[in-house]
């Protein structure tokens, strides 16, 4: 077979390899459903149960990269804190283990077969739930099809001269094995991909155990490349937790080179106790890798937390979206307690809607993605706590209640349901600054103006409208009315100013529509702000 051939088919292998993974993972979380940040969020209470999160998430995504990235965001939106973040990516370390388990079991001659069947399902059934088990089946096939191109691509390796010297070079000196491994891993942006690679490279002979074991603990390194990626421009909790990730791979692979003949020999005799064929022998070198790391590690979370504060200076800013005051106790012990508190939580919702608005306001005016970011986090956090208010108010109402505090339970229900309402408005303000930034679409300096106007006018009556709920305040609330009258006033007055300048040519139709879906959303911000003063005049007759 000439070199073309062979190139044609290791890339298209590898291309083949990628896509099954990506594609299993992608059926896998629709078989488990999409609630892997949920799933995230729950059980990360203490770093043991992160790392039982992050591995499962893991075994789930087909990616530890793809559980970092995740994590990351998680951090980023204040959803995670960092020694939360850094117990998930010890567990992300673990589950990648098992895709070079699974390549190790060795079903290559069945590749097509299975292909076939998940294309079955796919194709030729109607259920949903069937078309997913065949995208995972699908992808389980390709992945191995993919592997076994791979490894006929390579089999022309063990005659080169030049790869030979390599991997003695790579014996004698396990750095440069190290190094290699890190930079392929780089490349493809796949770990699974690289230890699949070098699966077949020790199955075929053209590369010593001795020289394998160094270029998988790089291959590990290399995979950290993706989160510090996506940790550019992100907060600065954002770029610990990816830090954090770089550093744990490194400690790691530091340990075991120092105990690497050792290691080795271990390796070699797990093989030869268990009857491991070679690719699973790298599987269990990998696993032991990444347990043992996480073992040692584990107890020293609360220093790496440190050592990575101390690397990425600045002050972490994240939001406590989880609720600070439903304490269920106080539901069947006192009823009235609990609307209280139940009050306390909906003022933090509402405080983050304010700060959310202002956040929007602020990207309108200089397009600052930070500033977009900020603002969806809040949305965010005004949807997490809108689920938890609900639910705590739909236990107090199971108890009974005085005349009064039904009118304060009611109160508090429509006041939740506008806010979340608000953090939707605020959320809709962020896309239409997002389209215009993408497709440049040119506003006028008359007409940002005109936004600016009735931004600081809703923000001011929306302020005023969670302070007559604070202090129960009949005179604010009517305040509030009057206000909302003049958005209404302003939102028809800017509708025909800007029609007029798209008329005249000085807008184009493009921002004509950015600008009145603008004021529009405001507008609904006001009617609900209305909303919440209104309950507050009702509740204080």
């Amino acid at each position: 077979m000439d070199l073309q051939s062979l190139l044609f088919m290791f890339f298209g292998g590898l291309g083949i390899f990628l896509f099954g993974i990506k594609f299993m993972g992608d059926g896998l979380q629709k078989v488990a459903g999409e609630r892997l940040r949920d799933l995230l969020d729950k059980f990360t209470t203490n770093p043991l149960m992160g790392v039982i999160a992050g591995l499962f998430v893991t075994v789930l995504l087909q990616t530890s990269s793809g559980t970092t990235v995740l994590t990351i965001g998680l951090v980023n939106a204040g959803f995670m804190t960092l020694k939360q973040a850094i117990g998930v990516i010890m567990g992300a370390n673990i589950g990648t283990t098992v895709t070079a388990f699974i390549i190790g079991i060795d079903i290559s001659a069945y590749s097509l077969p299975i292909i076939a069947l998940g294309a079955a399902l796919i194709f030729f059934l109607k259920n949903k739930k069937f078309n997913n088990y065949g995208q995972v089946i699908f992808g389980f096939g390709a992945l191995f099809y993919g592997l076994e191109l791979m490894g006929e691509g390579m089999k022309p390796l063990r005659e080169l001269e030049a790869f030979t010297e390599l991997t003695l070079s790579m014996s004698e000196t396990p750095l440069l094995g190290v190094l290699i491994g890190t930079v392929f891993t780089v490349l493809v942006q796949s770990s699974s991909a690289a230890i699949a690679l070098l699966q077949q490279l020790y199955e075929q002979g053209a590369i010593g155990l001795d020289s394998a074991l160094p270029v998988l603990f790089g291959d590990n390194i290399g995979t950290t490349i993706t989160a510090v990626l996506a940790a550019i421009g992100a907060s600065v909790a954002a770029k610990r937790a990816a830090l954090t990730h770089v550093i744990f791979n490194l400690i790691g692979t530091v340990l075991v080179l120092i105990i690497f003949p050792f290691f080795l020999n271990f390796i070699e005799f797990l093989a030869v106790e268990l009857g491991l064929n070679r690719p699973m022998t790298i599987a269990f070198a990998h696993g032991i890798f990444n347990v043992s790391n996480t073992i040692i590690q584990l107890p020293f979370i609360a220093v790496l937390a440190m050592i990575v504060t101390k690397l990425v200076p600045g002050e972490e800013y994240s939001i406590e979206y989880k609720t600070k005051h439903l304490d269920p106790r106080f539901i069947g012990s006192s009823p009235a307690i609990a609307l209280g508190q139940a009050k306390q939580e909906v003022l933090r919702m509402a405080d983050f809607s304010e700060k959310g608005l202002f956040e929007v306001s602020q990207y309108l005016r200089n397009g600052t993605k930070r500033h977009a970011e900020m603002a969806v986090q809040f949305e965010e956090a005004i949807n997490n706590l809108d689920r938890k208010i609900t639910d705590y108010l739909i236990l107090i109402s199971s108890r009974s209640l005085s005349g009064p505090d039904s009118k304060m339970h009611s109160m508090l229900m429509d006041t939740v349901r506008d806010i979340e309402r608000i953090g939707d408005h605020i959320e809709n303000i962020v896309e239409l600054k997002d389209y215009q930034k993408a497709n440049k679409v040119n506003l006028s300096e008359t007409a940002m103006s005109d936004l600016q106007e009735m931004f600081d006018l809703t923000i001011s009556t929306l302020k005023e409208a969670v302070l007559s709920l604070d202090k129960v305040d009949g005179d604010m609330a009517r305040s509030v009315i009057e206000k909302e009258e003049m958005i209404d006033r302003m939102e028809r007055k800017l509708r025909k100013q800007h029609i007029q300048r798209v008329n005249e040519g000085q807008c184009s139709g493009s921002a004509g529509i950015v600008f009145v879906d603008i004021v529009s959303n405001l507008e609904r911000i006001g009617d609900h702000a209305v909303n919440i003063a209104e309950a507050v005049i009702s509740e204080d007759h």
